[in-house]
This record gives C-alpha cells, structure tokens and sequence, in this order.
C-alpha cells in the first residue's frame, strides 16, 4: 500500500527540474490515468478529493477543466459500479451529465461514457422512467449524428427497460421491427435475438406458460449463438445465451439440458477478464436459481452464499448464514438472493427462519423507493414488495393455523397494509415536509412527464423534436431535485397503531373487511364486530376459475341494459359474487368499511345480492346496501388517520362545463347545479367558465367540489382523464392542486376507473385529487346517466344540508332512489342508482363537535350546580360556627 501511495507521489508531483508546473485538469487527467492503472477504493476516494479542491478554488472554471470533470465522475462511476456502489455510481454519472449539460461542454462522447451506462444502471435499480427517458434521448442523439451503433445500443437497452417495467409486447414489437428494417452486423443482430428470446420468456409466462412462445424464444437464442460464435471477444454476450438456454430448459424441468448449457456458459463467463461484481454475483444467483428448481437445495444454499460474499463487504468475517440487516444496501440482486434463501428455508418446513430472511428484504425495498422519483417506476418496486408480502402473509396464516397466536394474524396485517395505496401514502407524507423549492421541482417534473404522454399519444403524428426536448427538460429537473432531496431524512414506514384501529371502529359501529390481492391467493383480513377476537384472517382462491365470479357479476355494469336485460341472472350472480366474497353477516353492527384489492377495486358492493329471488321488481331485490351503511378506503391508515376539517358552514365550487350544444351535452347537469346552489353557499362555473384554471384559483377557497362534467378511464395506453370546458385534464395532472377539501364529488363517468395496480388501486381522476390531498371523496365506477345522477345528488345533498355524515347521506340517497315513485322500474336497476362509492371518513365532524359541544355544556351546568351546592354548604357551616363563637 505504501509503495503504491508513493508511486501515485511521484506520479503526479512536479519533481522535475525545471518542469511546467501542471494545471488543474493535468493533476485531475493523472489522477483518473492512475485509478485505470490502478483500480481501488482508495484510487476513487483520492478523486473525491481532486474534485473537491477543484470547487473550492475560486478562479474562473474554464471549459477545459469542467471537461476534466466530466471524465473524472464517468470514470469514477464506472469503477464504483466495478466495486457494487451502484448508487454512488448513479450519483457521479448524473453529475457528469449535469456539468455537461449545464456548461454546453463538447468533444467527449457523453453517450458512450456516461449516458449508455446511467441508463443501464438505472434500469437495475428498477428505476425504469429514468432509464427510459435516459435511452431516448441519447437515441435522439446518435440519430442526429447518424450514429448506427449507438442507435442500436438504444434500441437493446430500451427494450430491457420495456421487459422489466411490464411493456413486454412494446418490447417484442421494437426488437422484431429492428430485425425486419434495419441494416444490422451480426453481432448487433445477435444480441438482439438473444433480448428477443427473453422478452418471449416473458410473454410465455404471462400468457399461462404458452408454449409456442417457448420455441420461439429457443430458436431466438440459437440463432443468436450461431451469430455471435464466429466473432472474436464476445464471450460474455455468448454466455448470456448459453444462461437463457439453461433457464429456459429449467422452466420446463429439462436440467439435464439446462446444466449443460449453464455449464457452458460459466466457461465462457470465467474466460473473459475484468468483471465488475455484481456480474460475478448475478452469475452465482442464476446458479443458484438452477439448483433450487432441482431441489438441490444444500448446493443451492452454497451457491447465495457466494452471492453474498461477492456483493457484501467483510461477509466472510461475520460468518453467518442470513446477513446482517445493517451489511445489506439498496440492490436488487441482493433482494433476488434473500428471496431465493427464504423460499429455500420454506420448502425445509422451517417458515419462521425463512420469515426471517424476508424481514431483511423490507428496508432495502424501501431505501430503493426513496432512490426513485417517478410514480410508475415506485409502484413497480412496490408490486415486488407485494408478491414477497403475500408469502408471509401465507406462512403467518399457517403459524397461526398450528399455535392460535393472533400475534401471527396481526403481523400479517401489518404487512398488508405497508404495500396498501404505498406509493400514494408515501407522496403525501413527502408532499407534507417538503420545501417550497422542492414542491416546485417535483411539480415541473410531473408537467414534463406529462407532456412527454401527451404527445407520444399522437402516435406516428408526434414530434420526436417536441418530445427530446421535453426529455431534456425532465432530466435537468430530476437531477436539481435529486440534489435538493438528498438533505432529507429518508422516509420510515411506520406501523398502524392496532388498538386505536379497533376502538375507531367500536366507535364508528363499524366493522372492516380488508382484502389482500396475491397471486394464488385473496387474503381477507375481518376486524371488528362480534367476534371473539378483534381481528380474523382467512382467503380465497385468487386464479381464474374463481374470480371468474366477480367478472359476470361487474360485466352487468358495463352498460345499462344488461342487468334489464337478464335480470334473472344479475339476481343468480350477484349472489354468488356475494357468497364468494365471503362478506360479514350483520348481527351487530350498522356500518361497514371495506378495503379492496386488485379487481374488487372495481366491484360495486352494494349492489351484490344477498338473497336471490325471482322478482323483477328492482326495489324489492334483496341488496347488500339493506344490511350495512357501506364505505371503501384505500387503507386502514388512510381510514384511522382522517382528519376532515369542520367548517362553520359548507360552501360548494361547482364546476358545470354542461356542453351546451354539443354532442356530449349534458342537460341535466343544470338541474343538478340548481339542487345544490338552492341549498349551499359558493361559487358555480358553468359553460364557458367552468374551466381547469378556474377549478385551480379557487378550489382552495370551498369545503366541498362537485364537478359535474364528463370523464374517461382512459386504456392501457391512455391515461384517465376529465373534461372541464376548455380542455381535457389527465389524471397526473391533477396532483399539484392546492386543496383541503372536506369533501370531492366526482359527478361524472368512471371517475374511479384506470389502469389497476395491485395494492395500489386504479390510477384513475379520484386518484388524482387524493394526491392533491383530498381524503374523502364520491365517484363513479362506471359511465353514468346524465338524468339518474341529477336525481341522486339532489338527494345526496338534500341530506348533507341536514347535516347527515356523507357517508350516510351516500346510502339514503341510494335508498331514497329505489323508493322514488317518479323513477320507473327499469330506471331502478342498480346500472343508476350503484355507480356512486364513497371513499373516506364515517364520522360526522360536525355532528360529532355538536355532540361534543353538547356534553360540554351539560358537563359545565353540573359542575356549576356543584360548585354552588358546595359553596352554599361552607357558608351554611360558617354560619354555624358563627353562632357556636357567640355562645361561647
């Protein structure tokens, strides 16, 4: 060590007679020459300092040495990277970009050094809308320059972003036309074969083991083999077949093949030099992987071990078999190896050890969410959060099965409830702490993004020029609010408090039925009621052949005469849907609160049926709104944790863009807009005023919204979004209003309605305002009727105005509905009357203060009338002893 700190010395001193003295960037230039030379922690720590001291001199920054600086971070990044520093990698290739683009600095290839491996990286740590926008431009770029090989380097990397965030056939449609249009050297169109192949792996998968998809990905992988064979130093990329071979071979149980081919390719791996670690420990994870589907399960214990040593620093002298919480850092490979290990230790029958492993994987989920910016990206890591929760939650079911602890039932919702509406959660307690500067980042990034979607949903009409820009844009304004958050404390989850959730229920006379949504299984959490215990724990079959049940029942919604049309059969499938959601009978409590999960979301739960019959009569029909006052939540935090604000007097902003002759006019939207201004003070936009930017100056100004306008759920393509009178607003675009209301009524169609996520819920416009900070919230799960839905929300209102909570008011209105005399038969299908859910809070804030009120007032007359009672006693006594004095 001490003679490579002396020859680092001699390196870069001046020690020659009569030598020019070196300039800044020299000493910076040596500097990265000698950790080439050299590679060390110590070499990347010594540029650490040299850039450090480079700040701090307070001369003019010439070009030449910002340049410098730009190739000290690519080159210290591309060694952290060597050594497992990934995010410290991130951070000084994001620098490197930020000097570069800051100071329009040239001649250096930014793309090869600093953006292909940024992009790369973020694509590891899952953040998939970084990386996306990361490739694009500097595919934009190498097109500009008619740079083919760059170009094509974009296409492979962007199609592995498409592959890990879930856009596998965007994937499969970019690979396929690049191999029918494009002039492609072998090499090139061998690689891209082989990312074809495992992007049909994928769709293989998702389309219930297909096995033509199978074979093409074979045959992917073969061609691709024949073409990389016959060019020299392309032993990794030939390794990387031979491993797509053996797992593929491996998901068909033939090893004798797959091992064979990871045989191959850990020769071609180890013939090649200067692999970086995590390349080493990925190969030792694929290895191990192999072994666990044969069931060598000893063999591939060894094999993580080997993971672990490579990618932990000093794990060979802590000589363990689990890793220590606080040895482990934000990496996904680490997460594949403790996965891997607790699903070992569950199949050896040892759940509590293998609980234990999983406990590690938790907070590095969470440090890798804090890494992210992007809404999308975050819910991605979350949905891995939720498929590891779902087999904990399944051994805890099985603890408890064997020792009746309910501390096992109530560990399992704690789990649950961390993956519930996560990202949402998470937002909002940012959004709380945030600065004023950081608030506005983070708003220009969303403005960004948003224009990015917008444009790229014209299709072959959009502007590539428009969108690079945007890009461009988006990247400088993640990288400013990358730098403004790393001050922050990085957010805890924290549990909820159980007990206070069991005496907010007993209070609110409620009970809750919580629904978890895994892949095998729809775990359902009942709290509250009669019940023994205070918390219960059981599930259902999660595949198709049993939500198959809760697809017929919500089908009847898709428009509005499919329940008049068989209402025979609405009445026979409501009531399975009913039975099969194994729902609570009341006996006991009056109101119900229910937290859906994964297509429940979707599922309006009053209208199932509880009892069939053979009437056609709607009024008549035996609905769960008989039994229980229903309300949703997104979570049981978002539940206990409510604080609607009481206002002296509830004033409305009314947004009725109505559409006046138009051919999406909606007539009855005035009748709606007279029902509530005759009972509620405020402010009412119609027609040509009823526009975003009027919604924007005054929604903080008023206790309830109610838009009554037209929406869309939007496709898998397309965003939601709602129409005000002058523009259509995408549902992200939504999340910056400044609001507190205490309550938004989302008069308009499938306002609840988006792209699904586990856990998450719909990304749809009443997510929208639940992000700008809305908590309790009325909207439609499906397209509704201009006619019926005036009626509705007269009603609603008629009894908000009596102060009714708008929880109960939601009920009576539907109830009054069923009951209306001027409504006919066929106008009472639940198609009008079911559309509307609310989301929020049971309490009545302002009844509850009245009641409160009330107690006070009364508390103060006793107190009063003891205090004279007492009072006139100790004069009475004073007046006694006054008369015993005298006698005396």
């Amino acid at each position: 060590m001490l003679k490579n700190i002396i020859f680092f010395y001699l390196f870069t001193s001046l020690t020659v007679f009569g030598q020019k003295r070196q300039t800044q960037e020299d000493i910076t230039y040596d500097a990265i020459d000698y950790l080439v030379a050299n590679p060390s922690l110590k070499g990347i720590q010594n540029l650490n300092t040299i850039e450090a001291n480079f700040w701090k001199n307070q001369n003019k920054k010439s070009k030449e040495g910002l340049l410098s600086i730009v190739v000290l971070n690519c080159n210290k990044a591309y060694f952290e990277n060597k050594f497992g520093k990934t995010s410290q990698a991130i951070s000084s290739y994001e620098k490197a970009w930020k000097i570069y683009q800051t100071y329009q600095l040239t001649d250096y290839d930014i793309v090869e050094y600093c953006l292909k491996p940024l992009g790369n990286l973020y694509t590891t740590i899952g953040d998939y809308d970084n990386a996306e926008n990361t490739i694009k431009h500097y595919y934009f770029i190498a097109n500009s320059e008619k740079n083919e090989s760059n170009k094509i380097a974009a296409i492979i990397n962007l199609s592995n972003v498409y592959q890990s965030s879930g856009k596998n056939k965007q994937a499969i449609e970019l690979l396929e036309n690049t191999l029918n249009t494009t002039k492609l050297s072998s090499i090139q169109k061998g690689m891209i074969l082989n990312n074809l192949g495992n992007n049909y792996v994928v769709n293989a998968k998702e389309t219930t083991f297909d096995s033509k998809n199978y074979y093409k990905a074979e045959d992917s992988y073969e061609k691709a083999i024949l073409l990389l064979k016959n060019n020299n130093n392309q032993s990794e990329a030939l390794s990387n077949c031979y491993r797509n071979l053996a797992s593929l071979n491996g998901e068909r149980s033939d090893f004798n093949k797959a091992n064979t081919y990871f045989e191959k390719a850990k020769t071609l791996f180890l013939s090649s030099k200067n692999h970086g670690v995590r390349a080493i420990a990925k190969l030792h994870y694929e290895e191990a992987l192999l072994l666990y589907k044969q069931r060598k399960l000893d063999q591939a214990n060894q094999s993580i071990q080997l993971v672990y040593q490579t990618l932990i620093p000093l794990y060979h002298n802590q000589k363990r078999i689990i890793p220590l919480q606080n040895s482990l850092y934000a990496e996904t490979l680490l997460l594949d190896a403790l996965d891997l290990q607790a699903d070992i230790y569950n199949l050896q029958n040892q759940p509590k050890k293998a609980l234990q492993v999983y406990t590690l994987c938790f907070p590095i989920e969470e440090s890798m969410s804090n890494l992210l910016l992007f809404e999308n990206s975050k819910i991605i890591n979350q949905i891995r959060m939720s498929n590891r929760t779902e087999k904990c939650i399944a051994i805890y079911a099985n603890l408890y099965k064997k020792e009746s602890k309910i501390s096992y039932i109530e560990k399992a919702f704690q789990l649950a409830e961390r993956t519930k509406s996560g990202v949402l959660k998470s937002e909002l307690s940012k959004n709380k702490n945030a600065s004023k500067k950081e608030k506005q980042k983070i708003q220009e990034l969303q403005f960004w993004n948003n224009e990015i979607l917008k444009e790229q949903q014209k299709g072959d009409l959009a502007n590539i020029y428009k969108i690079n820009k945007a890009i461009k844009k988006q990247n400088e304004t993640m990288l400013l609010l990358k730098e403004l958050q790393k001050k922050n404390t990085p957010l805890k989850v924290e549990s909820i408090d159980l007990n206070a959730l069991y005496s907010k229920l007993e209070s609110d006379d409620a009970m809750m039925i919580y629904y978890f949504s895994g892949y095998e299984n729809m775990y359902y959490f009942v709290l509250g009621g009669e019940q023994n215990q205070k918390i219960a724990l059981n599930s259902f079959s999660n595949d198709a052949h049993y939500t198959v049940h809760f697809w017929q029942f919500i089908s009847y919604f898709n428009d509005a005469n499919a329940i008049i049309n068989d209402i025979k059969g609405y009445n026979h499938f409501g009531k399975i849907a009913y039975d099969k959601l194994h729902l609570p009978h009341n006996t006991f409590n009056k109101n119900l609160v229910i937290i859906p999960d994964g297509l429940l979301h979707f599922l309006p739960f009053e209208a199932l049926i509880t009892k069939e019959s053979n009437t056609t009569n709607f009024e008549k029909m035996h609905y769960l709104l008989h039994d229980f006052n229903i309300g949703y939540n997104n979570s049981a935090s978002f539940y206990l944790n409510a604080k609607p604000f009481c206002p002296k007097e509830k004033t409305v902003l009314g947004i009725f863009p109505v559409f006046e002759k138009t051919n999406y006019a909606l007539t009855y939207s005035k009748t709606e807009l007279q029902s509530i201004r005759t009972n509620f003070k405020g402010h009412f936009f119609k027609n040509d005023s009823a526009t975003f930017q009027n919604l924007k100056n005054n929604a903080s100004a008023y206790s309830i919204l109610h838009l009554s306008t037209h929406a869309s759920a939007g496709d898998i393509e397309t965003p939601a979004s709602i129409k005000f009178y002058d523009r259509e607003v995408l549902y992200s675009e939504l999340y910056h209003l400044n609001i507190n209301p205490n309550l938004v009524v989302l008069s308009a169609c499938e306002t609840g309605i988006g792209k699904l996520y586990k856990s998450e819920g719909a990304m749809s416009v009443a997510r929208g305002f639940q992000f700008a900070g809305a908590q309790n919230l009325l909207f439609s799960l499906w397209k509704v009727n201009d006619y019926t839905t005036a009626v509705f929300m007269g009603d609603f209102y008629k009894y908000v105005k009596q102060n009714d909570s708008y929880f109960e008011a939601n009920t009576k209105a539907k109830l009054d509905f069923l009951k209306n005399k001027n409504i006919s038969n066929a106008k009472k299908s639940p198609y009008y009357w079911a559309a509307f859910v609310y989301y929020g809070s049971l309490e009545n804030k302002e009844k509850n203060n009245y009641v409160l009120l009330g107690f006070v007032i009364i508390a103060i007359l006793i107190g009063g009338f003891l205090l004279f009672k007492l009072i006139a006693k100790r004069i009475k006594k004073e007046k006694i002893k006054s008369k015993k004095k005298k006698h005396r």
